[in-house]
């Protein structure tokens, strides 16, 4: 993945999965679906990709040009509040 990757070019795919999970929620430890989705999608990116981690976790790795050295951490949940929408 170059340092580029994530430009303007990707933002109508981006825009369209999110709304595609939105569509489609899953509560927690369910999000069979969405993990699927967001692997496949680090994957295409030529991103290393980690799964099953408390069951539905997914983790990318990105290296960087510089070898071992510094590193940082990003968390996001995937699952869905079972709400009804008015």
């Amino acid at each position: 993945m170059s340092s580029n990757a994530l430009n303007d070019s990707f933002v109508p795919d981006l825009v369209a999965i999110r709304h595609d999970l939105h569509a489609h929620p899953e509560i927690g430890f369910k999000e069979k679906r969405t993990s699927k989705i967001v692997a496949d999608l680090l994957r295409s990116w030529n991103i290393e990709v980690h799964t099953g981690f408390g069951t539905t976790g997914v983790v990318g790795i990105l290296h960087g040009s510089r070898g071992a050295g510094s590193r940082i951490g990003l968390r996001a949940d995937m699952d869905a509040l079972p709400i009804v929408e008015e």
